[in-house]
């Protein structure tokens, strides 16, 4: 298992947490009849913000691994490719 610093965890929280907002804000432009460009163009930011979270994740994964070296690396580095290339 990977374990991740404190501020790895801390900065993909904020992320998160922003995610959030900008999908409440989504949601408020839906109910209020916005226009759709302006609907699709805050959609493309809050998926682009998520991968940007979960790449973030998985790029600091793959450094620990890295710096591990071990044979439980090579197969940590596996898994975490696989997990990278379902946000791609």
């Amino acid at each position: 298992m990977v374990e991740l610093s404190e501020d790895v965890l801390s900065d993909v929280t904020k992320r998160l947490r922003r995610v959030q907002g900008q999908v409440g804000g989504i949601v408020q432009m839906i109910e209020s009849g916005r226009d759709c460009e302006d609907v699709i163009i805050q959609l493309a930011a809050v998926s682009r913000a998520l991968d940007r979270a979960g790449f973030r994740l998985i790029a600091s994964g793959l450094e620990h691994c890295v710096a591990d070296g071990s044979e439980q690396a090579a197969v940590d580095r596996a898994r975490l490719e696989k997990l990278f290339l379902t946000l791609a």
